[in-house]
């Protein structure tokens, strides 16, 4: 069951910095490019952790959560979304 839930926090990091990097590609806004950057990291760590789960799982989501904690985006960011849908914003679509 702990495998399970380290591979999903895997997929949600892994899609939320793909839709970064996709932001920044359309907007070419640094701090989209950060916080793909910071995702990367984020993505590695819990990799590691989800590797490290099969073996203990309590370590491995301790690792994972702390992955997740890196991919905490706490800086300001600029507004790309005025009248996009929820759809378009979970998908990466801009307005800019």
């Amino acid at each position: 069951m702990y495998i399970y839930i380290a591979m999903l926090a895997y997929v949600v990091v892994l899609f939320l910095t793909l839709r970064d990097i996709r932001i920044f590609r359309r907007t070419r806004l640094m701090s989209y490019r950060k916080g793909a950057i910071k995702g990367l990291l984020a993505s590695t760590v819990v990799l590691f952790g989800v590797l490290m789960t099969a073996s203990n799982p309590e370590f491995g989501l301790l690792v994972v959560f702390i992955g997740i904690y890196i991919n905490k985006k706490g800086f300001d960011r600029e507004k790309v979304f005025i009248n996009a849908g929820t759809v378009d914003r979970l998908l990466g679509k801009t307005d800019i």
